[in-house]
């Protein structure tokens, strides 16, 4: 099988039109609250996992494991990839940037004095990445574009923070400024939308993955500049709506409901939470609160839609999903914490309970997600210093993985319960994916799979 494969004709600079190849017959995705995204029981079709919460229902993945225990394949991660995987059948897929040798143009240090952004080191290609999930081996690989990009990065990430997302038949992905990509599962290009370039707070990069509702690929673009909110067609990459959003620069991934019968899209920024119509792109409701560059994903769950922001000021709220107008300052909202909240991290909401790390610190609360009681607060993870991933729950334990390669295993409990702490020689950004027994890591350098 070909390890590579590179999509006819990819564009240069920014993607082409959209093209009209043969059409996907895809169902209409419904749930009761949170959106079920029709795959298999045991698929990963998004970055937050098929409920969209971060928890699957069943599996039995290690507790215990270390580089000589426990580890079935271990493979290089190609290029800089901040990417969590998903997983399709046998399919494990990632996005990716590969930095193209003889086209670095000079220094890639900060932008100015006060930036700590990264300039791009020349031209890069932008590819997705399929692994056989089993094995390891690389199926496919795929450049969807290749582009100098207008603007840098974040130094502890590049230019592919963004996790594609699946229905099963195809695969879609965003990298903002370059593009909106739909692929089949076999790494074939079946349409591309090219996509305005963004300018980004600080030169930080762009990290906001798509989202499916329906028939609609819901992709988010909040930014410096003027920002939107678009719905595409799935199976053409043609614009269904587009609607201005008045927000700056976020990098939250939208989250879809279905709330008495009507698809709703949530989205969560500095100014607003908003819920979008998937139909027509109204808004249904709105509820300020949060602070400034929002990035966790809002988690879906139990009626509600759980908010958390955490840079310059700490926001989680719980949101009463089938509502309308401006919530703010009303009983629509439950119950609201203004301490500890995470700046990067999103929430896990598992068996009842919503967890959150402490801005991007080892330091973990949880709540009982009715009513806010909490359970327990500020209890730090033994071997974590810092943190990016989102945690996930699988069965009666809550994984947590660290930028310095920690990950701790929590017992799913009211009370703090530490069950291991592991270590590998790798550092974590990328959010820990489960299906079955299986526990992938996805390091900056090589990725794992866990299992007995």
């Amino acid at each position: 099988m070909d390890s590579q494969k590179i999509a006819k004709n990819p564009p240069n600079h920014a993607p082409s039109r959209p093209k009209h190849p043969m059409p996907a017959t895809i169902a209409m995705i419904f749930g009761l609250l949170a959106l079920y995204i029709p795959v298999t029981a045991a698929d990963w079709p998004a970055w937050r996992g098929p409920h969209a919460t971060g928890s699957v229902d069943s599996g039995n993945p290690p507790i215990h494991w270390s580089e000589t225990e426990n580890v079935q394949w271990k493979v290089p991660v190609p290029g800089t990839s901040s990417s969590t995987p998903i997983i399709i059948g046998d399919r494990l897929v990632f996005q990716t940037a590969i930095n193209l040798p003889g086209t670095e143009q000079g220094s890639t240090g900060g932008e100015s004095r006060r930036s700590m952004s990264r300039r791009p080191a020349g031209d890069y290609n932008f590819d997705l990445v399929c692994l056989d999930r089993h094995t390891g081996q690389t199926l496919w690989q795929t450049t969807v574009c290749k582009s100098l990009p207008h603007e840098g990065h974040h130094p502890d990430h590049g230019f592919a923070s963004f996790s594609p997302v699946s229905d099963g038949t195809h695969l879609w992905a965003s990298f903002g400024s370059r593009g909106v990509y739909c692929l089949d599962l076999d790494g074939n290009l079946v349409w591309s939308r090219e996509m305005p370039p963004m300018k980004m707070r600080a030169g930080f990069g762009e990290g906001s993955s798509p989202a499916l509702a329906g028939d609609a690929l819901i992709v988010v673009a909040d930014q410096e500049g003027d920002s939107f909110i678009y719905a595409l067609d799935k199976e053409s990459g043609d614009i269904l709506w587009k609607r201005e959003r008045d927000e700056q620069t976020s990098w939250s991934t939208p989250v879809v409901l279905n709330v008495n019968d009507r698809l709703q899209v949530v989205v969560n920024a500095t100014n607003f939470v908003r819920s979008y119509d998937v139909k027509t792109g109204e808004v249904v409701w709105q509820c300020s609160g949060q602070t400034e560059n929002v990035i966790p994903t809002p988690v879906p769950g139990d009626g509600m839609i759980y908010c958390t922001s955490g840079y310059r000021g700490s926001n989680l709220m719980a949101i009463r999903a089938d509502r309308t107008g401006d919530l703010s300052g009303t009983d629509a909202i439950a119950w609201q914490v203004d301490k500890d909240t995470p700046y990067v991290p999103s929430p896990l909401l598992h068996d009842g309970r919503i967890y959150v790390l402490s801005a991007n610190r080892g330091v973990v609360s949880c709540f009982r997600a009715s009513d806010g009681t909490p359970l327990f607060q500020r209890e730090s993870l033994e071997g974590i210093r810092s943190l990016y991933a989102s945690p996930i729950g699988v069965q009666d334990r809550i994984y947590f993985a660290g930028r310095e390669g920690a990950i701790v295993v929590l017992k799913a409990a009211d009370k703090l319960e530490i069950l291991a702490t592991n270590t590998l020689d790798d550092g974590f950004d990328a959010s820990p994916v489960v299906v079955g027994d299986q526990l992938y890591l996805k390091g900056k350098n090589s990725i794992y799979l866990i299992a007995h």
